[in-house]
């Protein structure tokens, strides 16, 4: 069996056997995260998008990597979206070019013996979320960074900023509160229990040895495409969720060709792509429910979880070209 069969069969027996039994207990705020998460750290699961000597578990292609994500997903989405964030820290570490960033953070990273979400509002087209002012020994951050999962569950926020020259500046932080660094609980219809919080920046001080990298903005808005594909695999999760519980139908093809036009899409192609895995999980949550009857009504249930993690995920993680080609579906 190939390294990429043994990750994918491992992640298959977690989801099934660990994850969907407690997933209504978990969105229902009676479960802790944490030993969701611990679980996927033991297995190695931090490390998947690491190199192999750092985890047993690491993908050997793009393509495997996007499985896994889809298969923890559908076992618990609110699991999967807190761990999923982790990866981008991962491969900032793998491929820093910042003198002790790969030294010092990839194990860690990998292991899961560290713990990353994610505050990357200033890479989105427009005015800066959050600014970095550069200043002796570092840079000074400002402004808003909405959206952060996992506070609390996470010790390391990746974070960007753009200083005045409209280039990010990326970094590793610590994901902790203080003077300059404060939090306010996000509440939402669905993944409540991902402790997604706004982080605001008031000056808040990023030391160099911090940062990871960074790369004008506008060619990483060239390059974001890319993070599209794995965003895909949230809502194809939860779709092959509602397929299993629905039972063999042509559903399954569905999926299929969702999961194939997001693994062989280009970047322009992406966008459509990844709003076609989005509809697909309404679609499929529709369908479950009306296979279910009148019990996808009751509360705590599996089908009415992903009723609302469906429409969640028709929002979650948008561009204009997605939303645009969402709507043109949804009108349909």
């Amino acid at each position: 069996m190939s390294n990429s069969a043994k990750v994918l069969d491992r992640a298959e027996r977690i989801a099934d056997e660990v994850l969907f039994p407690a997933a209504e207990t978990v969105d229902a705020g009676e479960m802790t995260l944490n030993n969701h998460l611990d679980l996927l750290a033991a297995e190695g699961f931090y490390g998947v998008a690491g190199p192999s000597e750092f985890s047993a578990m690491s993908a050997e292609d793009t393509a495997t990597a996007a499985r896994v994500m889809e298969i923890i997903a559908s076992g618990c989405l609110t699991t999967g979206f807190v761990w999923a964030q982790h990866h981008s820290a991962v491969m900032a570490a793998t491929h820093s070019q910042r003198p002790g960033i790969t030294q010092e953070w990839l194990e860690p990273l990998c292991r899961g013996d560290r713990r990353a979400g994610l505050a990357i509002a200033a890479t989105r087209p427009g005015p800066p979320a959050v600014r970095a002012e550069p200043v002796d020994g570092g840079w000074l951050l400002h402004g808003e960074a909405p959206w952060v999962t996992g506070w609390g569950l996470v010790d390391t926020l990746f974070a960007a900023a753009r200083d005045d020259a409209d280039t990010l500046v990326w970094s590793l932080l610590d994901a902790r509160e203080s003077d300059t660094l404060r939090v306010t609980p996000v509440d939402m219809v669905a993944v409540g229990a991902s402790r997604t919080v706004q982080v605001t920046f008031t000056g808040h001080f990023l030391p160099e040895e911090r940062v990871t990298g960074t790369v004008p903005h506008e060619v990483y808005l060239q390059r974001d495409p890319a993070t599209l594909r794995f965003n895909g695999s949230l809502p194809l999760g939860v779709a092959t969720r509602c397929a299993r519980l629905i039972g063999p139908s042509p559903l399954d093809e569905s999926i299929d060709r969702c999961r194939r036009a997001l693994d062989e899409a280009g970047p322009q192609e992406l966008p459509s792509a990844r709003a076609a895995a989005a509809a697909l999980a309404l679609r499929s949550a529709g369908l479950l429910a009306t296979t279910t009857g009148s019990a996808a009504v009751l509360r705590h249930r599996p089908t009415e979880r992903l009723m609302r993690e469906a429409m969640f995920l028709l929002v979650f993680g948008t561009r204009p070209a997605i939303r645009a080609d969402l709507l043109d579906r949804l009108h349909a």
